[in-house]
């Protein structure tokens, strides 16, 4: 009976070798079948009325065309398999290349809140295996289109171009196609772009990503000085994010500088002073502060001007400063050409005029010049009368 039970011992112990033997060596496939279905996000949350895309990869250890199923899609949801542009039953594997196969998830608006549990079911190459997607309803889960920029309002003159740069914010859960437009005041130019998308009226911006938005605004001529709003708008289906930013406008600079009846000429003696008027006019939208008029004459000439200085001149109004002009003592008969020029010690306006100056024979030489005659011809007259009887 010993010999008996040890060989009953003897063979058990030999059948436990070979059964843990079997586990040793038996290849993986015995425990996973060698087929998978996974995805990055098997279990995500979105708000009523999203759509969904879930990318999903069927790898297989063996060459196999692998059949797909997609239960569990409630009533009145939507949900396909997608692959190369079409509605797919099933793909195609090799050990070293797996399928890409994209879920899309329809979720209607009047889904309940709560979770819905989808499976993806795969078989092919005496393998199966099941992909479990959990999708949570919230309508708090919907993400959020925004327009934001670091610089809101833009300061400058009326000749001054504004540009705005804005970033437009995709934090759904969805690829969106966006569309901008910007609205301003009546007669200045806006217009919004995409940046990089040259043309381009709309653009696809994913899920999370963004997109670079420029504003573009030129003024009105006549803007006057102030605070002005510009509107933007980004469109994406029936969605929208608006921006509001604003211009302000300090005025524009300009003048011009004249004499009255626009005469530009003056006359006068060498040595002897001759004053002119100069009308300075304020063509601008805002005040000019510290106006004066400046001149370039010829050498050994002086000029001098009163006043010296207008404090203000308001937009429209018109000074006037008197120039003194005294040519030099010995400046030849003949003309002359001076610049003047009107400016605003703070702002930047300025305006120049030319005067010709003739300068005139002085009255004493032509006195000079008449008594001369007058003596030649008393001489003459008195050598005839003394002489002539002769």
């Amino acid at each position: 009976m010993s010999r008996m039970v040890v060989r009953r011992a003897r063979l058990t112990a030999a059948l436990l070798i070979a059964s843990l033997s079997l586990l040793v060596f038996v290849p993986a496939v015995a425990a996973d079948e060698g087929l998978e279905v996974t995805t990055p996000y098997p279990a995500v949350a979105v708000a009523p009325g999203s759509d969904v895309s879930l990318d999903l990869t069927v790898s297989s250890i063996r060459t196999a065309d692998v059949r797909l199923e997609l239960t569990g899609v409630p009533e009145g949801w939507s949900a396909n398999l997608l692959g190369g542009g079409y509605v797919v039953d099933g793909v195609s594997v090799t050990n070293d290349e797996p399928a890409e196969v994209r879920l899309d998830i329809e979720v209607p608006g009047d889904a309940a809140p709560g979770e819905t549990t989808l499976r993806v079911a795969a078989a092919g190459g005496g393998a199966t295996d099941v992909l479990v997607v959990t999708v949570r309803v919230d309508a708090e889960a919907a993400g959020d289109l925004s327009l934001e920029t670091p610089s809101p309002v833009l300061t400058g003159s009326t000749e001054s171009a504004f540009t705005f740069s804005l970033t437009f914010r995709n934090d759904t859960a969805q690829d969106v196609t966006v569309s901008v437009a910007a609205q301003g005041p009546t007669g200045w130019e806006v217009a919004a772009t995409l940046t990089g998308e040259t043309q381009a009226a709309s653009t696809v911006v994913e899920a999370g990503a963004t997109q670079a938005v420029s504003v573009a605004v030129t003024p009105a001529e006549d803007a006057e000085a102030g605070d002005y709003p510009i509107a933007v708008t980004a469109t994406a289906g029936d969605r929208t994010a608006t921006a509001d930013l604003g211009v302000r406008i300090t005025g524009s600079y300009a003048m011009t500088l004249s004499t009255p009846g626009d005469l530009l000429s003056a006359a006068g003696s060498a040595g002897s002073p001759t004053t002119m008027t100069f009308e300075i006019t304020n063509t601008g939208t805002a005040p000019l502060t510290g106006v004066e008029v400046t001149a370039t004459p010829p050498t050994g000439w002086d000029v001098t001007f009163d006043p010296e200085t207008l404090a203000t001149l308001a937009p429209d109004a018109v000074g006037s400063i008197s120039a003194t002009v005294t040519p030099s003592g010995e400046a030849v008969a003949g003309d002359y050409v001076i610049t003047f020029n009107g400016g605003a010690v703070e702002e930047d306006a300025e305006d120049t005029a030319q005067i010709r100056f003739t300068v005139e024979t002085s009255p004493i030489w032509a006195l000079v010049g008449l008594g001369i005659i007058a003596l030649i011809l008393g001489g003459l007259f008195y050598i005839f009368r003394t002489y002539g009887r002769r």
